[in-house]
């Protein structure tokens, strides 16, 4: 199967402080930011919105498929997905139930990529403990690829799980519901999505280009090994970055927003870190993970990532620090207008080529 290559926007939803002011967004006025995202990216023709899944004062974000049916009203053809849900916290049935009716009121728009999760509220919040995060995870993922191969859905719980066998699960969505695996590259988490047949969606916060190159290779393995077609196999991606009309414009207008989230909203309360710009700038360039840059800048950056991992799929966290609406809605349009176009082309013929 030859996937087009397709590109989208994330938001986490974080309310951060204004640079100059020190004052915070309200929660109201911030979510209207959140939908007219959404809604400019399907203007401008992006493939995917996603919206991250958090537990937090500082976040807007703690119920995705609500804000998604929100901005379903307003658009036409953009794929709407978590990003991620945080499975291990959740009941798979009431994921499945939410995403489905989504699907239903986007003509068959919704997706899901199911993570662990880098943030850990979730848990004490809904009764569960940490200590459990990777067992509950895994067999909430099993109980939720049940939940969609039928109906009335067959499986047998685990320890942290009750048994589904003979249970209706309603409504179901126009066609197979999309799930896929979120990670954030470890090789464990890379071959159970090989092996269980699931698109990979990588999630990078900093690093280097390369880092995933061991994991990606284990999920097309595992793809393989357990007798998926491997044509079928998918990796996304999900960076930092900033679409800018010049290079360095790009870095001068993302760096200070992106240094306050990754101070304020970064994982747990307190575990935030001061990025100096010399360490910013150098995870801007040709080997480091940020998509930022001028428009060929950052193509260049995506086909770098197609070649090594044979991405297919990148969304681009733009304004993480809660940049001005008028730059993040900037940004999206030149994604959407001057980068996502020509990857679309780019894509297609190399795969022509190769074929």
């Amino acid at each position: 199967m030859t996937h087009s290559f397709e590109v989208g926007v994330i938001t986490f939803g974080e309310i951060s402080p204004d640079l100059r002011t020190g004052a915070l967004m309200s929660p109201r006025d911030r979510m209207a930011e959140i939908v007219e995202q959404g809604v400019v990216a399907d203007e401008v023709g992006l493939d995917v919105y996603a919206v991250g899944e958090h537990h937090r004062s500082d976040f807007v974000a703690s119920a995705p498929p609500v804000i998604l049916a929100a901005v379903a009203a307003r658009t036409n053809r953009i794929r709407l997905t978590s990003g991620v849900t945080v499975l291990g916290s959740e009941d798979p049935v009431r994921v499945f139930q939410d995403f489905a009716t989504l699907d239903l009121l986007s003509d068959g728009r919704a997706e899901i990529i199911a993570g662990r999760g880098s943030f850990s509220e979730s848990f004490p919040l809904f009764g569960y403990d940490v200590a459990d995060y990777a067992d509950l995870y895994r067999e909430k993922l099993d109980a939720l690829l049940a939940i969609r191969a039928g109906n009335p859905a067959v499986w047998r719980g685990g320890p942290h799980t009750r048994d589904l066998t003979g249970l209706d699960v309603a409504p179901r969505p126009v066609g197979e519901l999309p799930i896929w695996v979120g990670s954030g590259g470890t090789p464990a988490s890379a071959v159970r999505a090989g092996s269980l047949g699931l698109p990979l969606a990588l999630g990078l916060v900093l690093g280097p280009i390369g880092q995933f190159t061991g994991a990606v290779a284990k999920y097309y393995e595992a793809f393989e090994a357990a007798g998926h077609p491997a044509a079928n196999a998918r990796v996304g991606i999900t960076a930092h970055g900033y679409v800018g009309a010049t290079s360095q414009g790009a870095r001068d207008t993302m760096y200070p927003y992106f240094k306050v989230g990754i101070r304020e909203n970064n994982h747990q309360r307190g575990a935030g870190f001061d990025l100096p710009r010399a360490a910013f700038d150098a995870q801007a360039t040709p080997g480091g993970g940020l998509l930022v840059g001028s428009p060929q800048e950052v193509i260049d950056k995506l086909m770098t990532y197609h070649e090594l991992y044979g991405v297919t799929r990148a969304v681009f966290h733009l304004g993480y620090g809660h940049m001005p609406q008028r730059d993040h809605l900037a940004a999206i349009e030149r994604l959407g207008t001057e980068v996502a176009p020509v990857m679309r082309r780019e894509v297609s013929r190399t795969a022509g080529s190769a074929a």
